[in-house]
């Protein structure tokens, strides 16, 4: 059995608003929890205009607070940009709000700009401190114990909210090894290291309070529709977006297109399809086969699935027949 899940950045899409984003963001994840999704995930971006999930914590309560058993969580809070104990103060008060459904996924990159990083009051050497924040965050969400001095995340104490490292690299898959936290590969944007981060975190893992054995996740970008062609042009506005990010003028989510090769041009293209290259696309057998062969190859507890899809309607689908083909795959 390989448990699915769903990473949400609330898209705001060309023509609508952050106010809509959010809406959708709760109505697709009262979608998913009906379709048995195991957990809904919102990432921190800043200075993103076609992010609306910069206030993560804030979501996450929104989302818990308007569904009834799916686990709800970040993936990820960049820890670097926070101090541990603000950390463990939020997530501590959404455990305690709703407890038995929080996750925190915790990731080292600023997920912003320069000009962002510098507004965040965030310096290099935060990044630097990573692991040990890392640990800091784990005892304040720890009973509490009397100490002299001792700062303690009120609420957050006892209420032991399962941590998880992310990662595009082999430094999270080490970090999380040692730790014996489950791990998250991003593989829909960085898929290079996929292979090897497994391989890594899986030989090096230590059991931890949290975690006895490794619990490994990657996540896949996938595009869903009644058509191959469908697929296509819904897929499209993925596409055109992280070509606006990666030359450096991020955008609200574009329109989809008929021909994307025409509309980025063909080199442009190529180097967006290398690194979004984690996919599954097309109509509902060709869905169930390209997942079903990323399960096969890399094995994985968990996958991940990132559908930022312009129309909403179109996303709710994609997603259903994301799980209709999961479920397939896992009866199989």
């Amino acid at each position: 059995m390989t448990a699915y899940s769903i990473l949400d950045l609330s898209p705001i899409v060309e023509g609508s608003t952050a106010a809509i984003s959010l809406k959708n963001s709760l109505a697709l994840a009262q979608h998913a929890e009906h379709l048995g999704y195991t957990r809904y995930w919102l990432a921190e971006h800043h200075n993103m205009p076609g992010v609306a999930s910069a206030a993560t914590s804030v979501v996450i309560g929104h989302i818990a607070g308007g569904t009834k058993s799916i686990r709800v969580g970040a993936g990820g809070i960049m820890l670097p940009n926070h101090s541990p104990l603000v950390i463990a103060e939020h997530f501590g008060t959404l455990e305690t709000l709703y407890p038995g459904r929080i996750d925190l996924g915790l990731g080292r990159a600023p997920g912003s700009d320069a000009a962002a990083t510098k507004a965040l009051r965030r310096s290099a050497s935060h990044a630097d401190q990573f692991p040990q924040d890392v640990i800091a965050l784990q005892q304040y969400l720890q009973d509490y114990s009397p100490g002299a001095g001792q700062v303690r995340a009120v609420p957050g104490e006892g209420t032991k909210v399962p941590l998880w490292m992310l990662g595009s690299s082999l430094y999270g898959a080490q970090l999380a090894a040692h730790l014996g936290l489950p791990y998250v590969f991003a593989s829909h944007f960085a898929p290079d290291a996929l292979a090897q981060a497994a391989q890594v975190y899986r030989e090096n893992f230590q059991s931890s309070p949290q975690l006895a054995k490794p619990y490994f996740m990657f996540s896949v970008n996938v595009f869903a529709a009644d058509s191959d062609d469908e697929a296509q042009f819904i897929r499209s506005s993925h596409q055109q977006g992280f070509a606006n990010l990666t030359s450096g003028r991020p955008s609200l989510l574009p329109h989809p297109v008929s021909d994307i090769e025409v509309t980025l041009g063909r080199e442009t293209l190529a180097a967006v399809n290398h690194s979004l290259r984690c996919v599954a696309s097309g109509g509902p057998e060709k869905v169930e086969r390209e997942l079903a062969q990323w399960i096969n190859d890399y094995k994985p507890d968990e996958i991940i699935i990132n559908s930022p899809i312009h129309n909403h309607e179109a996303r709710l689908k994609s997603y259903g027949i994301a799980a209709e083909a999961m479920n397939t795959i896992n009866n199989r």
